[in-house]
């Protein structure tokens, strides 16, 4: 069979190692597949399945240092993944039998019990008893942390199965964003970090597991596992399985491109990866292990665990290259006899790569990334016809809402510089007049009274204020240990319990918060005030990552840019006023549901997107920034500002359209499946309404308001210092993947 496309260079900077017990892990794996009717009788796999696979090696090349009978162990858990895999396809997919995937899936749960002497349910399947017997073996050696985390990526593994099933049902291909996320629960390589963990003997502390630099090694290592996996298993997936979810299936649609030039697009996106794990490791794990205080030895435990990914990434790619499962003519599969030295090339960790040119290309990815020149400049900002299928009306105490938010400012401080603070005068009323905070908020909450408007406004403004304070007082001075101080000290004024009294406020930024908090959350429940206080949080410490990548004049990676830009825009901040101005009670269980946070990302990037759009010039001429989306397209794939701008424009469409389609088509699933009551439907239909109305009125704001236009950006009223200043909420992130094919 004809290969659709040659495999690219790949980026494989440490070489693959086998682990010596091998051939222990494949007799042991054999032995307990058919114990467990898995092989013969089946209807899924015969014996000769499993060897072909070979899911021993698979363990041995990502394992390399663990002793046998951990190696046995973590091979079990692949047989076990893979089986379900595939017999998830024979049993609903080709079927398309959504229910009785879901019945299926609902099952397995009980099969991973926190408290290990529970009972358990009687196993109906291989696949119910493979799950019993691992859990029971692995998790008495692991803490009550790492069970949870375990078992929540155990179950996003097999729950995305019913998205992927309900793609190929309406025979939808995902866009680029909403793929990587998926990909990411569906794929099983946060899974896979977890056995990292049990294999290395290095748990993650719990006091850092949650934090950004482990959440990010875990995404990138499973954003490159997974679309290196796309790469190899495109020719089965699209040819045999009629599967939708892959990543060059998935860039060949989105860009409109050739096979080959989305795959080539595909292992770009997989060295960009890689190159952001290694700068997670080297710039944010040091100052993590000092932030929390960690001893030595967790210390230890955490740089085992990212070398764990590591040998992961090398060990996983060189399987694929060997395994009979993949399309992987031309590699090491091409010549089984040949023998192996780890000095030749074509050996372990080079194979179907040449060294040289897959270097250079990651090379250049690299220096793109930390050589911009800033300042460029660029011309008024160009705008794209906008899609934008919704409408809002605006607020009819929009007037006075104005007058009223300028009298705050004053009060608070915004408007003149702070004693003792260099390059704090950022903000004037001339200033606050173009921004017109007040328009934003009237759009985005049209049936606000006059009391929850000027709330919303104050919010709106005081986010704006902060996001320019933070690049123009600690970025341009480099200076992220007074950054981090100013941010504990904003989390401290929001005391959870009403009880506590906060920090006496020392300048605007402070009293502009205390103020709002006490405002916003008096008589709030508890759990509602901890929810709220988490998006400022988020929002807040986002700020500390630009400031961190500006001290590195790096341009962010770009998945890690597009989710790092939903906090940096504060759209979960923005989003919930309306929710709770309207004492919206959406049913928790439907929060945590992925179509509902499909949604709301959707939703979030196409905001966040769109002021990347309007603040280019402000941003890239003015300020020197290096957040902005088209920048990032740009930089990423080596392509001028029209194309970029293109580019970024088609992702804002595909997300508008699938915030459309969750709305209509996944939603209604999501109430079925919960048995939601009229009174809670409405709720989450009401919530929807919600976010039209934010994103209309976004767009209405950034085309009415004189922040980003040229005019205001070549005559900047005040002092020189404002002409440099930052941009506001949502001015430092979002990203895509385009293939510069076109470009050039």
């Amino acid at each position: 069979m004809t290969q659709p496309f040659e495999l690219p260079h790949f980026y494989t900077p440490h070489p693959a190692r086998l682990n010596p017990h091998l051939e222990t892990a494949r007799t042991h794996s054999r032995k307990w597949a058919r114990d467990l009717g898995m092989l013969e009788g089946s209807g899924i796999w015969e014996e000769k399945d499993l060897d072909a696979h070979d899911y021993a090696l698979l363990c041995s090349y990502t394992h390399p240092e663990c002793d046998a009978d951990a190696l046995s162990l973590v091979t079990d858990w692949y047989v076990w993944v893979f089986f379900f895999d595939d017999h998830f396809l024979e049993k609903f997919k080709r079927t398309l039998d959504r229910k009785g995937g879901k019945e299926y899936l609902d099952r397995l749960p009980a099969f991973m019990p926190m408290d290990l002497a529970a009972p358990l349910p009687e196993p109906a399947n291989p696949v119910e008893a493979g799950l019993a017997d691992l859990w029971m073996r692995t998790v008495p050696q692991m803490s009550m942390d790492w069970r949870r985390r375990f078992a929540e990526s155990t179950e996003h593994l097999l729950n995305e199965s019913l998205w992927e099933l309900s793609n190929i049902n309406i025979h939808r291909v995902p866009n680029p964003v909403e793929y990587i996320e998926m990909r990411r629960k569906v794929g099983g390589a946060p899974w896979s970090a977890g056995l990292v963990e049990y294999a290395t003997g290095a748990e993650v502390p719990a006091s850092v597991a949650a934090s950004r630099p482990l959440r990010v090694l875990r995404d990138t290592f499973s954003d490159a596992v997974h679309l290196r996996n796309d790469l190899f298993s495109y020719q089965r997936e699209t040819e045999d399985e009629g599967e939708l979810s892959n990543g060059v299936l998935v860039l060949e649609n989105f860009l409109d491109c050739t096979t080959q030039e989305a795959a080539d697009a595909v292992n770009d996106l997989i060295t960009s990866r890689l190159q952001q794990f290694e700068n997670t490791v080297l710039a944010e794990l040091p100052p993590l292990f000092l932030e929390k205080g960690l001893d030595p030895a967790s210390c230890a435990k955490v740089l085992a665990y990212a070398k764990g990914l590591q040998d992961w990434q090398s060990g996983g790619h060189e399987w694929h290259m060997r395994s009979s499962r993949y399309m992987n003519g031309g590699g090491a599969a091409a010549d089984s006899s040949r023998p192996w030295s780890p000095f030749s090339f074509g050996g372990l960790g080079t194979s179907a790569a040449d060294l040289k040119t897959a270097l250079a290309t990651a090379g250049a990815l690299r220096l793109r990334s930390g050589t911009h020149l800033p300042h460029q400049t660029v011309g008024p900002s160009q705008l794209p016809e906008f899609c934008m299928p919704f409408t809002t009306t605006l607020s009819p105490h929009l007037e006075g809402a104005r007058l009223r938010l300028i009298d705050w400012a004053h009060r608070m401080g915004l408007l003149q510089p702070q004693p003792g603070v260099p390059l704090s005068d950022i903000w004037d009323e001339p200033a606050m007049v173009r921004h017109d905070l007040a328009l934003c908020a009237a759009g985005i909450h049209p049936d606000a009274t006059p009391e929850q408007l000027d709330l919303d406004a104050a919010w709106l403004a005081w986010g704006t204020y902060a996001d320019d304070y933070y690049p123009a007082v600690f970025g341009r001075t480099r200076d992220l240990a007074s950054a981090k101080v100013c941010t504990e000290r904003l989390s401290a004024l929001m005391p959870l319990d009403s009880g506590t009294a906060p920090p006496e406020p020392v300048n605007a930024l402070e009293r502009g918060l205390a103020d709002l908090w006490s405002r916003t959350t008096a008589g709030m429940a508890p759990e509602a005030r901890r929810a709220f206080r988490e998006t400022v949080d988020t929002m807040t410490a986002s700020w500390l990552w630009e400031i961190g990548n500006q001290i590195q004049h790096r341009i962010p990676d770009p998945v890690d840019y597009i989710e790092m830009r939903r906090a940096t825009f504060g759209a979960d901040l923005t989003m919930s006023l309306s929710r709770l101005a309207h004492g919206r009670r959406v049913p928790p269980e439907v929060y945590r549901s992925g179509p509902l946070r499909s949604l709301e990302n959707a939703a979030a990037d196409y905001a966040g997107l769109m002021n990347d759009v309007f603040s280019y010039q402000k941003e890239i001429e003015y300020e020197g920034e290096v957040h902005n989306g088209i920048l990032v397209v740009q930089t990423f794939f080596g392509c001028d500002y029209p194309t970029a701008l293109h580019i970024v424009d088609d992702l804002m469409t595909s997300r508008m359209r699938e915030f459309q389609h969750v709305a209509a088509h996944e939603l209604p699933v999501v109430y079925d499946d919960f048995q939601l009551s009229p009174e809670a439907r409405e709720a989450v239909d009401g919530y929807v309404r919600e976010l039209e109305h934010w994103m209309a009125g976004i767009l209405i704001w950034h085309r009415d308001c004189r922040r980003y236009r040229a005019s205001e950006l070549r005559h900047p009223t005040g002092s020189p210092g404002r002409l440099g200043a930052p941009t506001g909420l949502g001015t430092s992130a979002a990203g895509l993947f385009r293939s510069a094919v076109k470009a050039g």
